[in-house]
């Protein structure tokens, strides 16, 4: 190597002119300049090579190392074949002049030592020989390292250990050359070994240099200890045999077995040094082993240790044998971990991959005994460390992993701070490995766009609002998509005794899988025909729902193309079913077998599919359907009801044509509503109107959000226009009462206006939405919006916004929540603060619960961040029936259920939603990488042409006619090309309470109270009601004590109390509450013509069983206990605290006397039941629109009966 360095052109010519300046012009000669790496000596060409150059050095090292190994050997051959026998002639004399053998062989008085054995060995001439030369190589190789390593103080390196080990063990073997007569001298050359040791961690070192790569400490460490145990075993065993020359006479065996023995703290007793020299080298090696060993293993504890904190290594060699997939985490959790785990080993073939969690904390104790548990710690580990370090990703064997998932914190009260940290990560990993698919979450949608280069990319918001807002249009779409993005089998509630819990638990284990048409057998068949038709005659054979297709030639995803779609043999399929289809076995009855022609039509109005399917998971078969038709003789079907009551025949439903008639297939025209007139649409009082257009929103708050076709107005709103609070100069407008709006309200309550607030307002002003089904948008926001969300939103109609919170009565008040129909209450952020992570909910629960008494009419939608929080949403202590809900929900957590909360009637009923329960669908793109886009097009993020969207249809009692849903599939194929997908059914339920009724002895006007209306209400606090009875039977003392004096008198005045009485008991807390809201509304100058007190009451008839065992207790009311207080005077404050501090009780009304529960893609024999809401596929109106039928109806009769009339309500 040339160490001289090439100076550029540009250099070179400024130093030639910076030297001939100062030589000045007298034209001296120049003198050339060579610049060096190193100094151009002969010591540092030498250092270079056995010091600095790590591939020279090693070399050099492991040649060291060799040496030392060979003196040790040598050794054992010198001992082994040292005998001090009598060898006749061949006897060897000693300095003295005496025979060595003959002293052996003499005897030996007890503790006389013969020290000639000692100094003197018998060395074979070869074995000297080899043993000069190795010293006399490691003689010059120290000497050449101490001058190499010279640094001005020459004894401090002639002092060092190795320095005299080396001197030792080489210069007596260097004097024997010119001194022959000692040439059998005993040398300590096993203390060679020492410098072996040392020559290995040095050549460790030089290895770790010269790759570029470091192992572990930890491995380091207990090599270190390894070599130090192996050294003192070796020193002490030759030391003791050749001490013990002189004494017993021990062989190498019989010292390295007392060795062993001795420093096992055994001691046998049966080998023992006999002489006090080899004794005392017994108590050197004890003391050396008391300081070394303990030194080492504290150092090897303290670096296990930490690796159990870091987690150490994930090894290259099972990187390269067995896959895995890398998790990063800023910040692990027991329930982000567990949901994780569970939802990727719920796949089968995932069974053998490994989970390497990469976090910068320290685990977490919950995590640890997790971990601990076998189940998981053989496929688990966890390695703490930084994915923003190449040494940490290169622990993790990033490159190597089949997948790489990085979560957001979304407990950190800085959302858009945790965001930083989640890019960082994504661009870190595709820095490093860039062939490593990533999965990446993200809270905030505006920062989606930093990561689009990402596999699969999850934004909480975008999700979260969209489905928040179809829940308003769509009831229960978050239970809808929380079910369908779960693992399960469908095993959830079959031991439990009630239908519903058996029937909505089978119908949870329904999810989307996808198979290509000509390797199916569901729809194999179908090739050529139309999309509607394929998926009608799967469902109606087999029980699966085909949704979607994608072409071979397009990568886009296509919910119900509609029945102008030919499927191609090269299609992929997507359809919902328990299992796969790879996992399923068909079984053919005897008709089929004769060759029966599948695939036919029903032949009656209650025939059953032919065929039947076993979903197979592992070893459990799910019957999904009857394998024959049902016997009508045998009474067990419910007769199918008549027209109108009249007995006639009910109508026949059209068969699915196998290809769409193109002539009923008309282009939609964009810009034109086929379900409306082209009238003008006012939404306000007054002569004002404006005027609604479809197209794309001009302004998006965010970079990468999906184009939708919106309902927009033909000009912007004024932002002054959009505050629903607050008049201005276009309107005079104050509260929601004074707009006059035909639609209820939808108000969503929120901290700040995010951008994720945008993705709710577009799916409620989709352009396949009517115009007179748009329901007005209030925002009632903690913080007002700054200009750049207002510019955004101004362009949607009926889109308002005020400043308040759910906690004051005023703000909900006057933003109209009387006139709502549904309240989306969001997360805040703000909350994230809470000392325990599970306590971020409690105010958010204690507000809903508020709203819930003050108005039970109200649909309240609520956001957690914890979904084991979502037991207190509606929390009724003494309610035995949730109880009872809570013991299922333990059992089916304990029998491994990923959905053990799914029985919770607010989830059921899709009241509540936490956004973690999306973190399984992130989880479940590695194995189906089509869910994402899939659940996009369900909740409206994308819009793909040709792509239909999620409705609801409401079952009247004109529709009881068409019985079941396999006919209601048919007929919704047949009539306008629309893919039922499952069942939101209300039922009513009579929940048993444990509250205390008061005996019929103890009050006289029991009869009265039972006629009264209100009979279903429930008692008072308990003591209230004890107050209040003796308060009672005062007054019937007294009324007693009355009598005898004056019968007139007494019969008027008993008459009057009696009044009073009967006032007092009827007073219930509905009206106290209804009263508090009252006097608030007319202390704000609302009009209260329009609230109403009382929940919605189903028929009576289906209370009238717990009319006898609600407490019809008598209460003291809250109004007389407050003694004469003037209700006007009481602020929002106060009523909300009186709410929350518990002087209200809860009362049975609407929502409490039902549930509700979702059926996905239940079975075709389902019986349907009036008030089902259907969720629907609905094809997509701009491809193409039957010419006889409606586009946007909602109930079956006007299917059959077209009319262009417009709907004056919704049936949603």
């Amino acid at each position: 190597m040339d160490p001289r360095i090439v100076i550029p052109t540009w250099v070179s010519s400024s130093v030639d002119s910076w030297r001939s300046e100062r030589l000045g012009s007298d034209g001296a000669q120049r003198v050339q300049v060579e610049f060096y790496v190193n100094e151009n000596t002969f010591k540092e060409r030498l250092k270079l090579f056995f010091i600095k150059n790590q591939r020279s050095s090693l070399r050099i090292r492991v040649f060291n190392f060799s040496l030392k190994l060979l003196t040790c050997l040598l050794y054992m051959i010198r001992v082994v074949t040292d005998n001090p026998a009598p060898h006749g002639s061949g006897q060897q004399s000693a300095p003295n002049g005496k025979c060595i053998d003959c002293q052996w062989n003499g005897s030996v008085q007890d503790r006389e030592i013969n020290w000639e054995l000692i100094f003197w060995v018998d060395r074979k001439l070869p074995v000297w020989a080899i043993q000069v030369i190795v010293a006399i190589i490691s003689f010059l190789e120290t000497m050449l390292l101490m001058y190499l390593s010279y640094k001005g103080n020459i004894w401090e390196q002639m002092f060092q250990v190795s320095f005299l080990l080396e001197m030792i063990n080489t210069v007596p073997f260097i004097i024997t050359i010119f001194w022959p007569s000692i040439r059998n001298i005993f040398i300590p050359v096993f203390l060679n070994c020492w410098l072996a040791k040392c020559a290995l961690e040095n050549m460790i070192n030089d290895v770790h240099r010269a790759i570029q790569r470091t192992n572990s400490a930890m491995f380091n460490q207990v090599l270190i200890l390894i070599c130090t145990l192996l050294c003192l075993v070796f020193t002490g065993t030759c030391g003791i045999q050749h001490l013990e020359r002189a004494g017993k006479n021990l062989s190498l065996f019989n010292s390295f077995y007392f060795c062993i023995v001795t420093f096992s703290t055994v001691g046998f007793g049966d080998v023992t040094p006999r002489i006090w020299p080899s004794q005392l080298l017994v108590v050197i090696m004890i003391c050396v082993a008391l300081v070394v060993l303990p030194l080492q293993f504290e150092e090897l504890i303290y670096l296990w240790m930490e690796r159990q904190k870091s987690g150490g290594n994930y090894s290259r060699h099972r990187a390269q044998t067995e896959k895995h997939v890398v998790l990063c985490v800023s910040a692990l959790k027991i329930d982000l971990l567990m949901d994780f785990l569970n939802e990727f080993y719920a796949h089968p073939r995932l069974q053998d991959y490994y989970v390497v969690i990469l976090c910068p904390t320290e685990m977490d104790i919950q995590v640890r005994r997790v971990l601990q548990i076998p189940l998981w710690s053989q496929r688990v580990i966890y390695l703490q460390g930084s994915v923003l370090k190449d040494q940490d990703l290169l622990r993790a064997k990033m490159d190597d992993a089949e997948a790489c998932f990085i979560l957001s914190s979304r407990n950190e009260v800085d959302r858009m701070a945790a965001d930083h940290q989640t890019i960082l990560r994504a661009w870190a990993v595709k820095d490093f490995a860039p062939n490593c698919p990533l999965y990446v979450q993200i809270l905030k949608p505006e920062n989606k766009f930093h990561v689009k280069f990402a596999d699969h990319v999850v934004c909480e918001e975008e999700f979260k609002y969209a489905m928040l807002a179809l829940n308003c249009v769509c009831p229960a779409t978050s239970t809808l998509v929380t079910l369908l993005v779960h693992t399960s089998r469908g095993r959830e509630g079959q031991q439990s005794p009630e239908q519903w819990q058996r029937m909505y638990g089978c119908c949870s284990g329904n999810e989307v899988y996808h198979i290509r048409l000509c390797d199916s057998k569901f729809f194999g068949e179908y090739s050529g025909k139309s999309f509607t038709y394929a998926s009608f005659h799967a469902h109606k054979k087999y029980g699966v729902c085909l949704i979607g297709i994608k072409r071979e030639d397009d990568k886009s995803i296509l919910l119900n193309p509609g029945p102008r779609h030919i499927m191609a043999a090269a299609d992929t399929c997507y359809y919902i079913n328990m299992t796969k289809e790879e996992n399923s076995a068909f079984i053919f009855n005897q008709e089929e077998r004769k060759g029966r022609p599948a695939g036919g039509l029903f032949d009656g109005p209650s025939q059953l599919p032919v065929h039947s399917i076993i979903a197979s998971m592992g070893t459990v078969a799910i019957d999904l359907q009857n394998s024959s038709p049902p016997d009508p003789s045998s009474g067990k079907l419910v007769p199918p009801p008549t027209v109108n009551g009249t007995g006639g025949r009910r109508p026949s439903i059209a068969p699915v044509q196998e290809i769409a008639d193109s002539s009923s297939i008309l282009p939609c025209e964009l810009l034109s509503d086929q379900s409306e007139d082209d009238s003008v649409f006012t939404d306000e009082k007054g002569d004002s109107s404006t005027d609604y257009v479809k197209g794309y929103p001009p302004n998006s708050p965010y970079i990468g959000s999906s184009p939708t076709l919106c309902h927009l107005l033909a000009e912007k709103a004024p932002f002054c226009c959009l505050r629903l609070d607050q008049g201005c100069r276009h309107n005079s407008f104050e509260d929601a009462k004074a707009y006059g709006f035909k639609n209820k309200l939808i108000i969503v309550s929120a901290e700040t206006a995010g951008n994720g607030l945008y993705n709710f307002i577009v799916p409620l002003r989709a352009y396949y939405r009517p115009r007179k089904e748009l329901n007005p948008i209030v925002l009632l926001l903690d913080n007002p919006p700054d200009n750049h969300f207002l510019e955004a939103i101004c362009c949607f109609p009926m889109v308002y916004y005020m400043a308040g919170t759910i906690d004051n009565l005023d703000s909900l008040l006057q933003c109209g929540i009387i006139y709502a129909d549904n309240l989306v209450v969001v997360d805040k952020e703000s909350t994230m603060s809470a000392e325990e992570d599970y306590m971020a909910d409690a105010k958010t629960i204690v507000n809903v619960q508020t709203m819930f008494r003050l108005f039970p009419s109200l649909s309240i939608i609520t956001e957690l961040t914890h979904p084991s929080n979502m037991r207190f949403m509606q929390f009724r202590a003494k309610d035995c029936y949730s109880l009872a809900l809570s013991k299922l929900e333990k059992k089916e957590r304990d029998r491994g259920s990923n959905l053990a909360f799914m029985f919770r009637l607010p989830f059921a009923a899709g009241r509540v939603f936490s956004i973690s329960m999306l973190d399984t669908l992130l989880y479940q793109s590695f194995v189906k990488d089509y869910m994402i886009p899939i659940v996009r097009l369900l909740l409206g993020l994308d819009t793909t042409p040709g792509s239909g969207y999620l409705c609801a249809m409401k079952v009247t009692e004109e529709d009881l006619w068409i019985g079941t849903y396999g006919r209601l599939f048919q007929k919704l194929c047949s009539s306008s090309a629309e893919i039922p997908i499952g069942i939101y059914r209300t039922e009513s339920h009579i929940f048993s309470t444990s509250e205390v009724s008061v005996s019929v002895d103890d009050c006289e006007d029991t009869k009265e109270r039972v006629e009264e209306p209100r009979a279903n209400e429930p008692s008072e606090h308990p003591l209230l009601r004890k107050k209040s009875m003796q308060w009672a039977r005062r007054l019937s003392k007294k009324s007693v004590r009355w009598q005898g004096v004056s019968r007139d008198s007494s019969k008027d005045h008993a008459q009057r109390i009696a009044q009073q009485r009967l006032n007092l008991y009827r007073r219930s807390e509905r009206e106290e509450l209804s009263e508090l809201v009252r006097n608030r509304m007319r202390h704000l100058g609302l009009p209260t013509s329009g609230y109403r007190g009382r929940a919605r009451r189903s028929k009576p008839k289906v209370f009238s069983r717990l009319s006898s065992s609600v407490s019809l207790t008598p209460s003291l009311s809250l109004i007389q206990m407050l003694f004469a207080e003037d209700l006007t005077n009481l602020t929002a404050s106060d009523v909300m605290n009186r709410v929350n501090l518990g002087y209200l009780q809860d009362e049975q009304d609407h929502h409490q006397n039902t549930l509700s529960y979702v059926l996905i893609n239940p079975s075709p024999d389902t019986r349907l039941e009036l008030n089902d809401i259907v969720y629907l596929i609905r094809s997509d109106p701009l491809a193409h629109v039957p010419e006889e039928l409606p586009l946007h109806s909602s109930s079956l009769k006007e299917r059959r009966e077209p009319s262009t009339e417009p709907r004056e309500d919704t049936q949603l």
